[in-house]
């Protein structure tokens, strides 16, 4: 656009620049985007939401589309993390913020999904407000029941549905939430004053980032309740007025304890299942089934190696070291606890180098199996 003069560029790999509108002076962003959904920003263009950059003119050219939105100033809620810049108050602040926003976009006609909610497109302003931004993954949810067939999304913030297990829904925006939820807490030091607070939010980014929808919280809006709740216990009052209003305050005090033990329960068994290994997760009867015969195979398999001149506890050491490298590639594959977050190339969005990050962490790790084998059979075996 001939009216926007480009002053610097924030990010030229992602084709992200600052510019200055050539009529009225003022500060903008401009982005050229080769991934987009045209209805989604002509949609935002016409219904700006609170807490999301305001979008001032778009325009396709050839295969991309041009986009000047307004300039956010801040820090990135990645590096608000990296640098351990967070207490209790900011989280919930912050994820309440973000609740408020995707209830905006998921309440829409139809709702906008926003898909790559992560800490480097969460904007931290001056006045401690968090902003979203980065809208060219997000598309309008139909309702219809159809599989993502492309990649959508970071690694390691993507919902399994993401990936073509399923079809993206505002469930997937919860998933993400829960996701960057979990990185807050893990960057905070616990300590005793506040070590409740954070098992409270730790079981609900567990129950957020369920492998199936059905399982986490079914809207933002009780996602942003379960929050709240979880930074203020409900309290009771110890007074009353009257035996009828004892009465009355001792059902409800009954009844919250039955609805508080239940909530209690299902975080519990929501957190427990975050444990479970590849192919149990979504608890699906015939995925644990070939799960459980893979697991056996794998285990007879390297349990029943036979190696020339390896006899007794030494070949027992190499076919148990063999499973634990088996099991490793598994997990490392199907991002067991996210462990595709030890290497930064696995979150790349470019397929290819996501793949070539999952062989490389493999490989790393293998090879640092090989390393200890090698050094517990020095010590334990020494060639005579």
């Amino acid at each position: 656009m001939s009216d926007y003069k480009i002053i610097s560029a924030l990010n030229e790999e992602h084709k992200v620049y600052l510019v200055q509108s050539a009529l009225s002076g003022n500060i903008y962003v401009q982005k050229i985007l080769d991934v987009y959904n045209l209805r989604v920003y002509e949609y935002l263009y016409r219904n700006p939401v609170a807490g999301i950059p305001r979008l001032i003119n778009y325009y396709e050219d050839g295969n991309q589309l041009i986009v000047i939105e307004e300039y956010i100033s801040g820090t990135s809620l990645q590096e608000k993390i990296d640098n351990s810049d967070l207490s209790v108050s900011d989280i919930r602040s912050y994820m309440i913020m973000l609740c408020n926003i995707l209830e905006a976009l998921h309440s829409m006609t139809p709702p906008i999904i926003h898909r790559d909610i992560k800490p480097s497109n969460i904007i931290i302003t001056s006045y401690n407000y968090a902003m979203l931004l980065d809208f060219n993954a997000a598309k309008q949810f139909s309702g219809q029941n159809e599989s993502d067939t492309v990649l959508i999304g970071t690694p390691g913030y993507a919902a399994p549905e993401q990936y073509g297990f399923g079809s993206s829904s505002p469930k997937t925006d919860i998933y993400s939430l829960g996701v960057v939820l979990r990185e807050m807490l893990g960057s905070i030091t616990p300590v005793p004053d506040i070590a409740p607070i954070l098992h409270r939010l730790n079981l609900i980014a567990d129950r957020c980032t369920q492998m199936t929808p059905t399982a986490r919280y079914q809207s933002v809006v009780e996602l942003k309740n379960a929050v709240s709740q979880s930074y203020y216990p409900a309290q009771h009052s110890t007074s009353a007025a009257g035996n009828s209003s004892q009465y009355a305050h001792h059902n409800h005090d009954n009844a919250n304890n039955a609805t508080n033990a239940d909530t209690a329960k299902r975080a519990i068994h929501d957190s427990a299942s975050r444990f479970l290994p590849p192919g149990f997760r979504t608890k699906t009867p015939w995925k644990m089934l070939l799960s459980s015969v893979a697991y056996l195979f794998i285990i007879w398999l390297c349990l029943s190696l036979e190696l020339e001149n390896t006899y007794g506890a030494k070949l027992w050491l190499e076919r148990i070291f063999c499973l634990g490298m088996f099991i490793f590639a598994i997990f490392c594959g199907f991002n067991y606890l996210n462990v595709q977050n030890i290497l930064p190339l696995c979150k790349s969005k470019n397929r290819f180098l996501h793949y070539v990050g999952i062989i490389l962490l493999d490989v790393a790790v293998i090879f640092a199996l090989f390393v200890i084998m090698f050094i517990i059979e020095s010590v334990a075996f020494p060639i005579k």
